[in-house]
């Protein structure tokens, strides 16, 4: 009880902050006037785009991106090391799940044999290739954990149907899940490893689809680990192969966050925000939607109401869980993620990343 209440002290600390903050150009620094912030930890890599996130704790946390490229702190941030695998060079890793600051596994997207997930139990000095894509139109994009053990991969339709992987084993060994409760994909639907967020769970059963690219922008959901789905339309932006659901985030088994809109800088993104309260059956258009196109969104540790959301133009917060959004950072971040520690992290490209400071 001791530990639940100073966690939601210190949560309504940080969300008092960034109510009270004015939207800020992200720059590195101390915080001024007590508004909380993203401050910028130097990455030393910036030439990579960091998609893949783990956020293990305010002092630990993973990134994977492009080139291969596989980052590790245990300080805060103050200082990164390179675990990349070796000879993955030419990968590029697009998610990232890590269960402490040791055991990590890393999913490699791409066509074919591009797509492969990798795991560590020493903290990245060593890596062993636990799956290698053999199907040529396979093209895995997310990754998500129920626990230390079962997980899920997923990947764009193979015979007009969304391919699943499945763990049991922590990431050792992976097995293609039967295609027979999964429903047909519409014409042109993929899902976007834009965040290594368009699959997420919550619970010990129950995991979310995101998908984008065709007539539609859809939800997935599973109940019982991925044998099984059900399909339901969202109001995101549709009917482009550059628009949909792009990242998802669910509190519990009933209350989830949908972003997405059209990647393309060019393009506006309205409506590009969406709420459930029934687990997925159903979804809600924002009353007040993020500003721009977003890729990630993370509900604040220990809050019911306060989530954040990431994208190329900005970060945008609500704190009535998803009914209105507003802008508190124009900094450019493709993905976020919190901990129960009440340490909330966000990376993206030019080798960025920064942990929320108050």
């Amino acid at each position: 009880m001791v530990r639940t209440m100073a966690a939601g002290a210190g949560c309504a600390a940080v969300l008092a902050a960034l109510t009270a903050a004015p939207a800020r150009a992200h720059e590195p620094g101390p915080a001024h006037g007590g508004s909380a912030h993203w401050e910028l930890k130097d990455t030393g890599s910036p030439a990579v785009r960091f998609r893949g996130l783990a956020a293990v704790s305010r002092n630990t946390a993973w990134l994977a991106g492009s080139a291969g490229t596989v980052l590790r702190t245990t300080d805060g941030g103050a200082s990164w090391r390179n675990v990349s695998p070796p000879g993955a060079e030419e990968l590029q890793f697009r998610d990232v799940e890590a269960f402490d600051a040791r055991r990590a596994v890393a999913l490699a997207i791409g066509e074919g044999e591009a797509s492969r997930v990798y795991r560590t139990e020493d903290g990245g000095a060593t890596w062993t290739e636990a799956f290698r894509n053999t199907e040529p139109r396979a093209f895995y994009d997310c990754m998500a954990f129920f626990d230390r053990r079962h997980g899920l991969a997923m990947s764009d339709p193979v015979d007009g149907r969304f391919r699943i992987l499945s763990t049991a084993d922590g990431g050792r060994s992976w097995t293609v899940l039967p295609d027979d409760g999964m429903p047909a994909a519409l014409d042109g639907e993929a899902g976007f490893a834009a965040s290594g967020q368009c699959l997420v769970t919550a619970g010990s059963q129950d995991v979310w689809l995101a998908t984008g690219g065709a007539a539609r922008a859809r939800v997935l959901h599973s109940a019982d680990r991925g044998r099984t789905w059900t399909a339901t339309d969202s109001p995101l932006p549709a009917a482009d192969p550059a628009r949909g659901v792009f990242g998802l985030a669910f509190r519990d088994r009933a209350h989830g966050l949908a972003v997405g809109g059209d990647y393309r800088p060019e393009e506006s993104s309205p409506q590009a925000s969406a709420r459930t309260t029934d687990g997925g059956r159903t979804w809600h258009p924002a009353g007040t939607s993020v500003s721009a196109y977003r890729s990630g969104v993370a509900w604040l540790p220990h809050s019911r109401t306060a989530a954040l959301a990431v994208g190329p133009t900005g970060t945008d917060l609500t704190t009535d869980a998803g009914r209105t959004w507003r802008t508190v950072d124009t900094g450019s971040y493709d993905t976020v993620d919190c901990t129960p520690d009440l340490s909330c992290w966000a990376a993206g490209e030019k080798g960025r990343a920064a942990r929320l400071e108050k």
